[in-house]
């Protein structure tokens, strides 16, 4: 159930914000591996990009890829938050004393992001005769390419997320601030772990975008960049150190709702599942 759960929460968040990882994307390959100053940008900031896409390309393009996006939410968070839950729930999160554990909360939120990541990444590539293609074309390993790639990403954004979540909440518990188990605590949490999570995966993030979207040769092998390193260094050698933060608006608008919105839905779902089953 927990992963149930945690799916749906996850889906919940998609539908308000899969228009901003729309914006997102195409800011973050505008200009890629250009200096700045010698291309043209169709965007200057996240609210023209808003604008410029649905004049352009209609409204209907902001929620391009929603079937998707779904799809790999319900099963990446689904698996991410599920495991989460669960470690969290048999005590596997806390000390001999009862409090919470950062450092273990970091780890099985690593760990955690990790095996949703990997397992959601052929959804990540596309869905149904985009993985047929894939697979037709690359052979089953080929559903998988640039997953260890994206790892990095996920792993660090999920270890951020899900510590910050948790020990901001029990922070928040602990000093009473809210009425105890008040909806607000898991909000407040939530928008203390958005920006957080923002800060820690956008470099990752723009790296992760280009590798997924970069051409590759008749073996699949990309041909722009060797690996999630490789285009983080080519990008800040290229773009500058602001090059790994492009788009980071349009991440926070992204990421920032996406954390706020999953984490309390899948507090608020978690809770009353809890005291419906008591």
């Amino acid at each position: 159930m927990d992963f149930l759960l945690s799916g749906l929460a996850a889906c919940g968040a998609c539908v308000f914000t899969n228009p901003l990882e729309v914006v997102k994307t195409r800011m973050q390959l505008q200009g890629e591996l250009q200096a700045p100053g010698t291309y043209r940008r169709h965007y200057r900031n996240v609210f023209h990009a808003f604008f410029t896409i649905g004049k352009v390309d209609g409204l209907a393009a902001l929620q391009k890829g929603l079937a998707p996006a779904l799809a790999y939410q319900f099963l990446m968070n689904g698996i991410r938050l599920g495991t989460y839950g669960l470690a969290e729930a048999r005590g596997y999160l806390h000390t001999d004393e009862g409090t919470l554990s950062p450092t273990r909360s970091a780890v099985t939120g690593a760990l955690a992001g990790a095996m949703g990541a990997y397992l959601g990444s052929p959804i990540y590539m596309g869905m149904f005769r985009a993985l047929i293609e894939i697979g037709q074309k690359h052979g089953l390993v080929g559903l998988w390419r640039g997953a260890l790639g994206g790892l990095p990403r996920v792993i660090t954004g999920s270890s951020t997320q899900l510590c910050t979540f948790s020990s901001t909440k029990d922070l928040l518990s602990q000093w009473e601030i809210f009425p105890p188990q008040s909806w607000k605590v898991a909000l407040a949490a939530a928008m203390v772990s958005g920006i957080a999570v923002v800060l820690a995966m956008t470099p990752f993030d723009v790296a992760s975008t280009r590798l997924y979207n970069q051409p590759t040769d008749a073996q699949g092998k990309g041909l722009m960049y060797r690996g999630i390193l490789d285009a983080l260094l080519q990008t800040a050698r290229t773009e500058g150190i602001f090059g790994m933060y492009k788009g980071i608006g349009a991440s926070y608008f992204r990421l920032g709702p996406h954390t706020i919105l999953s984490l309390f839905f899948w507090d608020q779902l978690r809770s009353l599942y809890y005291a419906y089953t008591k």
